[in-house]
């Protein structure tokens, strides 16, 4: 073989390489034209953590969840069984079984053997795929106006939270009925996407919202109650001479004008903004003072 036919040989094994190249670029490209970073494209769409205190199997939790559904994506991460009542009660020193659940076609979740605001940190800190846009707590089954915000799971659930930054909305209503559900979480996914429109699903946000049965004359924006709510202890005796007490709540009939308990008596929507920060910050020059004497 002379020099020449050589170099021709060398030059069409070359040009085949080119070529194999050259396709297996090309089949690459129809794969995915564009490279695009694992998960990139699920964080451009809104995300909600939907939860509560009266358990996964709850009516509102689904109705509440479904509302959400067609503003992005929706997680629900909810106590296994109902944990009404203990506020911002945790589960420590014990081990927290979760099992994954399908709370409606299309809606996953995972139900959680713990205090509801251990359901909301266990989901932040390692079942959720990435930080959510929104935390919605409920929709509880009974009313959490005034200072019974301070006893609710429902709350608890949603200040968990708000406390690491995630704009947070708890959600009540009177009642137990199909179409107050239905009626109070379409209120509730009008209002997030109103606040969403205005860009105040920020840091901070911690919405307390209360809807009364029935025909509702709208929303008003109130504070909380500060009059103690009516609380009863029955006492028993059994045969054997044994002494218990069952406690329970009575709902405040009216309060002030501008109070929660005042709006949802009158037939609207109460929105009550809570704060993180409990500093009674009227006191704090008095008790320098104090100090330095």
């Amino acid at each position: 073989m002379t020099t020449d036919q050589r170099r021709t040989k060398r030059g069409k094994q070359e040009m085949r390489r080119v070529k194999l190249i050259l396709v297996w670029v090309v089949l690459v490209c129809l794969v995915q034209p564009v490279w695009v970073p694992a998960g990139a494209e699920a964080d451009e769409q809104f995300f909600i953590l939907v939860t509560n205190d009266d358990g996964y199997r709850a009516p509102g939790l689904k109705a509440l969840a479904e509302a959400l559904a067609p503003l992005g994506e929706v997680l629900v991460a909810a106590p296994l069984e109902n944990q009404s009542g203990v506020g911002h009660a945790t589960t420590t020193r014990e081990f927290v079984a979760v099992r994954p659940v399908e709370i409606s076609p299309g809606i996953k979740g995972f139900a959680i053997a713990a205090r509801p605001a251990t359901c909301t940190r266990l989901a932040l800190e390692a079942l959720v795929p990435r930080r959510p846009d929104l935390v919605v707590s409920g929709i509880n089954p009974g009313m959490n106006l005034g200072i019974v915000v301070y006893y609710s799971g429902t709350l608890g659930a949603a200040r968990e939270a708000a406390l690491v930054g995630i704009p947070a909305v708890a959600v009540s209503m009177q009642g137990n009925a199909a179409e107050d559900y239905a009626a109070t979480a379409a209120f509730v996914r009008r209002l997030v996407e109103q606040l969403r429109a205005q860009g105040r699903l920020r840091p901070g946000l911690f919405l307390n919202v209360n809807a009364p049965a029935g025909e509702r004359k709208g929303a008003a924006v109130v504070r909380l109650s500060n009059t103690p709510t009516p609380q009863s202890f029955d006492r028993t005796v059994n045969p054997r001479g044994d002494v218990f007490y069952w406690s329970d709540f009575g709902p405040l009939a009216d309060d002030a004008e501008g109070t929660d308990v005042w709006a949802v008596s009158r037939g609207f929507i109460a929105l009550t903004p809570l704060a993180i920060d409990a500093t009674a910050t009227s006191e704090v020059e008095g008790l320098r003072r104090v100090i330095k004497e």
